[in-house]
């Protein structure tokens, strides 16, 4: 059972006109809603279900630099200098935490890949992320050393609480003056001159010169009944919640199947550090050619399988018109059931490597589906063919962390701002020009 994120009570009162809309109350449209709000602009947020009902909701809740592919180093440092600043700029409780991350290695081998990753990518930016060992890595991940030759540490990596972190950004966005509508779908924009006029809600319209769609793993959904192609599949996360618990782990840490980080309310969170379950769907025949070079680096830690999210992605209509109920409203949130045996494999291998965790009660299990794209990297990137439409998706397990930098950079692109990072590497035409999509190694 989901721990339900923070209440947001919607707004009532539809607008007849506002400057930008934004589609998904998950962390990227939460975040984009605030920065143009900050800004001046008239905002109007609309969310299906409940802001963070989904994977903003359900993530591990870490904030990590360390890792991640060189294309979202930019956006990343970026988004940690806002996250260590969230909870003053929201006025209230994140539950953000510079705590560290460390990933553990069990050989020098592995280490040796770490720290290649750091040298490529951490030190340009002035990341500080190093190789531990021994007695150091104790200190950091209490008997670690006993299987583990060293980690790859980034002291400046954190983490935040995902019921919290969206709703407490989507009020502050309220409070600068945006509006937000929950429970509430948008069927679709409308257009004039080929250019962004408006949407359609579900109960009316809204005129608007720019939209903003955040929509997670709708996105490919939502684009093709416009006529836009999106190569986006999905996977899915299982992650569980320990008891409060006196230990005396607080780094964030990831070896050999689990990942590990403490929760505010004293607990730990506990996932699988080497599976992938990914559900096969009717997209994935059509995206299979997109896909391979992902799927042949994923290969050794993927877990395909068919079953009922096939029948249920097909049976929802992919193209409506925008005075029929659209699939927006027939499923309001996705609600996948964890994988139990991912779980235990992994509560298993943490208890034996530290026996502290041995018998722990789980008060906890869920999941939620995560949208990728086949390079990994999301799209932030306004739409060509349609003046006026942005695109924030694709974020690929990485959104929760990138979300203030994404929020940011998208901000930039809808206002005509200098962006605060290149936005290049996140351009929706590299989805469709033909580009080798590939993710990197060794991340």
């Amino acid at each position: 059972m989901l721990p339900l994120p923070e209440f947001i009570e919607s707004d009532t009162d539809l607008p007849e006109a506002v400057d930008v809309v934004v589609i998904g109350g998950g962390i990227i449209g939460t975040c984009t809603a605030l920065e143009l709000a900050e800004r001046g602009l008239k905002v109007a947020l609309f969310e299906k279900g409940r802001i963070a009902g989904e994977q903003s909701g359900r993530n591990w809740g870490w904030c990590r630099q360390m890792g991640r592919d060189s294309r979202e180093m930019p956006l990343i440092v970026e988004s940690l200098r806002l996250w260590r600043n969230m909870n003053d700029r929201t006025r209230a409780d994140t539950g953000f935490q510079q705590c560290g991350i460390a990933y553990m290695e069990p050989d020098e081998k592995g280490l040796q890949q770490r720290e290649a990753w750091a040298a490529k990518n951490a030190q340009p930016f002035q990341v500080n992320s190093r190789i531990v060992r021994g007695e150091e890595l104790d200190r950091l991940v209490p008997g670690a050393s006993a299987r583990f030759a060293g980690a790859l540490y980034t002291e400046s990596d954190g983490r935040a609480e995902p019921q919290r972190a969206a709703p407490a950004i989507a009020q502050a966005a309220r409070n600068m003056g945006a509006q937000i509508f929950t429970g509430w779908a948008v069927r679709g924009i409308e257009t004039e001159a080929g250019k962004v006029s408006g949407v359609m809600t579900e109960r009316g319209p809204v005129k608007c010169t720019s939209v903003v769609y955040a929509g997670g793993a709708w996105s490919r959904r939502f684009l093709g009944n416009l006529g836009l192609d999106l190569p986006q599949l999905i996977t899915l996360s299982s992650v569980q919640a320990t008891e409060p618990l006196d230990l005396p782990y607080t780094t964030s840490f990831a070896g050999g199947k689990y990942a590990v980080r403490k929760r505010a309310d004293g607990g730990y969170t506990i996932a699988h550090n080497a599976v992938t379950v990914s559900d096969i769907i009717p997209a994935s025949f059509k995206y299979l050619k997109a896909f391979l070079p992902a799927l042949r680096s994923e290969w050794p830690y993927l877990k395909l399988r068919i079953g009922k999210r096939f029948f249920s992605e097909a049976m929802l209509a992919s193209r409506w018109s925008l005075d029929e109920v659209s699939p927006f409203e027939k499923v309001r949130v996705l609600d996948p059931k964890p994988v139990d045996w991912v779980l235990e494999e992994c509560l298993s291998e943490l208890a034996a490597d530290h026996p502290e965790f041995k018998g722990v009660a789980i008060t906890n299990k869920w999941a939620g589906v995560i949208d990728v794209t086949p390079d990994a990297v999301p799209v932030i990137s306004g739409i060509d063919r349609i003046p006026g439409l942005y695109l924030a998706t694709g974020f690929s397990g990485h959104g929760f962390g990138i979300g203030p930098g994404a929020g940011e950079l998208m901000a930039d692109l809808v206002t005509g701002k200098t962006p605060v990072v290149d936005p290049a590497p996140f351009s929706y035409t590299r989805m469709i020009d033909g580009s080798r999509l590939k993710p990197e190694t060794e991340i």
